[in-house]
């Protein structure tokens, strides 16, 4: 298995990865907007044998509210073939793309998803009750990735292109 960065060739490959995860188009077509829309600031694959089985993006996320704000990404959308979910590629997608982060600058990570499984990686929903998002609720989380959240309030927007999300 080899988690990387993808590539130009991987586009198709990445779609249907998406498609089948979600068993629908929707979260596909997010993926497709936002690396059109330059908001791809990470996306890994994971290959084995030469096959595109996983998918993982971190787009940006903008803070307007903030007086001084911080580098903060969302980790939206994870996808792993049918077949091969519950073996750890997803785990590995979110840890690797999380390393690439940090590596980058990132300070935060919000996530909407399972806290039961998101907790894993150390998302905490605590962490993300102070900042307002048409996303907040128990299932909006942050990770700081420092160890310290940088603010504790605020709000915070995705990329345009979840707004077709609805």
């Amino acid at each position: 298995m080899i988690i990387r960065n993808e590539e130009p060739a991987d586009i198709a490959a990445i779609h249907h990865v998406v498609e089948a995860a979600f068993q629908q188009s929707m979260e596909a077509d997010l993926v497709d907007r936002l690396r059109a829309d330059g908001d791809a600031v990470i996306s890994l694959v994971a290959e084995d044998d030469g096959e595109i089985v996983g998918h993982v993006l971190f787009s940006p996320i903008l803070l307007p509210t903030m007086s001084a704000p911080f580098p903060a990404l969302g980790l939206a959308p994870v996808a792993v073939l049918p077949g091969r979910q519950g073996q750890g590629i997803g785990g590995m997608l979110i840890r690797e793309g999380l390393k690439q982060a940090e590596s980058q600058g990132c300070r935060v990570v919000f996530v909407l998803g399972e806290p039961e499984y998101y907790s894993r990686f150390g998302f905490d929903p605590a962490l993300a009750v102070g900042f307002a998002s048409p996303y907040s609720g128990p299932y909006f989380m942050a990770l700081p990735l420092n160890g310290e959240m940088p603010a504790e309030r605020g709000r915070v927007d995705y990329a345009p292109a979840f707004a077709a999300l609805g």
